[in-house]
């Protein structure tokens, strides 16, 4: 049986958004899941649902990745119940919006600490023990983010690139282990990600329109490739043409580009 498809699966971030459409997806597999996130409240409701739809085990385990010891604490209390996991989805990330001097440092560490420090703790921890059983996956979400620079959120494309770019050299360091290692790359997604990244503040009309996926839509495509094993997977006509068009243009006129997308209404 493939640990990809079957077994259990611990998802980060899996409250809202795209990480609660992917725990339904695994469900639909028969998959125990595991759903951590900071909102209690919602992470039993997912499980409520899930439980009675699916037939299967959901549990809840509250966390704030924000925090440094948490990855550990998770690590450490799964394996205390002994409960090996078989997936780890590292979808848990934010961003926020606006001129990198004007926005809190603080909390600018802490996309870091979400994004790529907790994402890579978890998958340093996690890891070693699927390669060992020859089974097993993490699917870490990146985004269309990942392949650009980002002004007005420097930070948090940064930190999409860091997580591309882990996750394609570590793809490459466990083939032939058993193993699957995937970047899934979504672009603008119906989500509660704007607000958190813009809080008060609106991008200008003309990018305020661009047509956003649904979380379903996207989760249903990011599941799907990371079952075919596919390394880097961006879902929708759109988001592709936009990554092949960063490739061939110069790196300045995407800078630009950028920051134009990402203005601030004053």
């Amino acid at each position: 049986m493939n640990a990809v498809n079957s077994g259990t699966v611990l998802i980060t971030g899996a409250s809202s958004g795209i990480g609660l459409e992917l725990a339904r997806c695994f469900a639909a597999d028969g998959c125990r899941l595991i759903l951590t996130a900071r909102n209690k409240e919602a992470l039993e409701k997912l499980a409520e649902e899930l439980r009675g739809k699916n037939k299967i085990e959901a549990i809840v385990f509250p966390a704030d990745l924000s925090l440094p010891e948490t990855p550990k604490r998770i690590f450490q209390e799964l394996s205390a119940q002994k409960i090996t996991v078989d997936v780890l989805v590292n979808n848990a990330g934010f961003g926020l919006h606006d001129a990198f001097v004007k926005l809190s440092l603080q909390r600018q560490l802490e996309i870091i600490q979400v994004n790529v420090t907790a994402l890579t703790e978890l998958t340093g921890l996690f890891l070693p023990g699927m390669i060992e059983r020859k089974c097993g996956g993490i699917l870490n979400v990146a985004s269309v983010a990942g392949f650009l620079p980002g002004p007005n959120m420097a930070v948090y494309y940064a930190s999409k690139a860091f997580v591309l770019s882990f996750t394609e050299a570590l793809a490459e360091e466990v083939g032939g282990t058993g193993v699957t290692v995937s970047a899934f790359c979504p672009g603008a997604t119906e989500s509660n990600f704007s607000q958190i990244a813009r809080g008060q503040k609106s991008r200008k009309s003309k990018t305020s329109k661009m047509l956003k996926m649904p979380a379903e839509q996207a989760a249903r495509f990011g599941h799907k490739t990371f079952q075919k094993n596919q390394i880097v997977a961006i879902p929708g006509f759109q988001n592709r043409f936009l990554v092949f068009l960063i490739r061939l243009l110069p790196r300045w006129a995407v800078r630009k580009a950028a920051h134009s997308f990402n203005r601030l209404d004053e």
